[in-house]
């Protein structure tokens, strides 16, 4: 998806989901909030990469529906692009299966106007939301320190604390003033040692260690 810059200071958002009803909802729900312009709002039938680059949005809000799993197999194809996306889940049975996809925020289909701006905005800032019903399901019991595989080096702690930031591997070599080679080397030794599947994974597990604060 190409780098965009917000209209007017609104952010574009991209709403997609397969009940023409919920479409028509999200779209009431959010289209006179001032932080968002919305761009589209498509069915999750549609190519996902084309919708990306027709819309070029910001952040993206998903309503997976009453089945989700179709389009949980189509997200996964997607996964590791970091997309700022927002899922709202019908169930806490796919939260573990939501997570995989790499998606900034969890939030139940049901979720008032201001948790859906709230993450929403999160997202948009590289920053993680997980509603409190979810939480429980995602990572039931955080793993003691003493149980990874290996000890954050001081500059992997470093590196982590800037992917807190929700900052992609260029603008953090440029702030640690290292190359982006050795960023990506760095991202992958904390992610491993995390147990992580992905960045957003690893700053939420490095959160519930006490590693860094949010």
């Amino acid at each position: 998806m190409s780098a965009t810059t917000p209209i007017d200071g609104h952010l574009r958002l991209l709403i997609i989901a397969g009940d023409p009803l919920a479409r028509a909802g999200l779209f009431a729900l959010l289209s006179q909030q001032s932080d968002f312009i919305i761009v589209g709002q498509v069915d999750t039938a549609s190519d996902l990469w084309s919708q990306f680059d027709i819309y070029a949005p910001d952040v993206v809000l998903y309503d997976l529906g009453w089945d989700p799993a179709p389009a949980l197999e189509r997200l996964r194809d997607v996964q590791e692009n970091e997309l700022p996306l927002v899922l709202l889940l019908p169930n806490e049975a796919i939260v573990a299966d939501a997570w995989a996809t790499g998606a900034r925020g969890l939030l139940p289909r049901d979720a008032d106007l201001g948790k859906l701006q709230a993450a929403l905005l999160a997202a948009a800032q590289g920053l993680v939301t997980i509603d409190s019903e979810f939480t429980s399901s995602l990572l039931p019991t955080p793993t003691p320190l003493s149980q990874m595989a290996e000890a954050l080096t001081p500059r992997e702690l470093e590196v982590l604390q800037h992917l807190a930031q929700g900052l992609p591997n260029k603008a953090i070599a440029r702030r640690l003033d290292i190359s982006e080679h050795t960023i990506k080397f760095h991202v992958n030794a904390i992610m491993s040692k995390l147990g992580a599947q992905s960045r957003t994974e690893a700053v939420v597990r490095a959160t519930q260690l006490g590693l860094i604060l949010l």
